[in-house]
């Protein structure tokens, strides 16, 4: 199976680049996993709702451009359905099973996700109801995907 994550932005510390560096050598072994990142807007303090349109919407743009023709899309999204480690294991075991060979998922910028890139979504997936740098959330992304596997392989995990 293929994953791949499309991300709005870089990371730019070196704790966040040492973990997902560690997550992409631990997935190697059950998926072929691809990153690819687009750039960010600079968003102003006190932005108006149109310049956050305006962001998001080029933001989208560029993420649009990334999606591979033929992928089951998901994006992560505050308003997305919750999963429970299993259940998120269970969700990629079922793809699999169906046929599904490239799974992508997209994390949005610090305004999110433009609802052009949230319509393309085939799974709209929410990790809590808070908020988190999206540079974060790409670690957190990738352990649980990791999680995922030794799950769906029947190996341990710290619960």
């Amino acid at each position: 199976m293929k994953i791949t994550v499309i991300t709005v932005g870089k990371l730019k510390e070196k704790f966040f680049r040492e973990a997902v560096s560690e997550y992409e050598k631990r997935l190697g072994r059950y998926c072929k996993l691809e990153i690819r990142e687009t750039a960010d807007e600079k968003t102003p303090d006190g932005a108006s709702e149109t310049e956050k349109e305006r962001i998001l919407q080029k933001e989208g743009e560029r993420i649009e451009r990334l999606l591979p023709d033929g992928a089951y899309v998901v994006t992560l999204e505050i308003e997305g359905r919750k999963f429970t480690s299993e259940a998120f294991a269970g969700e990629i075991g079922r793809l699999g099973v169906s046929g599904v060979g490239h799974i992508v998922f997209v994390i949005g910028g610090s305004l999110g996700l433009h609802n052009s890139i949230k319509r393309r979504a085939d799974l709209a997936v929410s990790f809590s109801d808070m908020t988190f740098p999206h540079q974060l959330m790409r670690v957190v992304l990738l352990e649980q995907i990791y999680r995922a596997f030794r799950i769906i392989n029947g190996e341990p995990y710290h619960k």
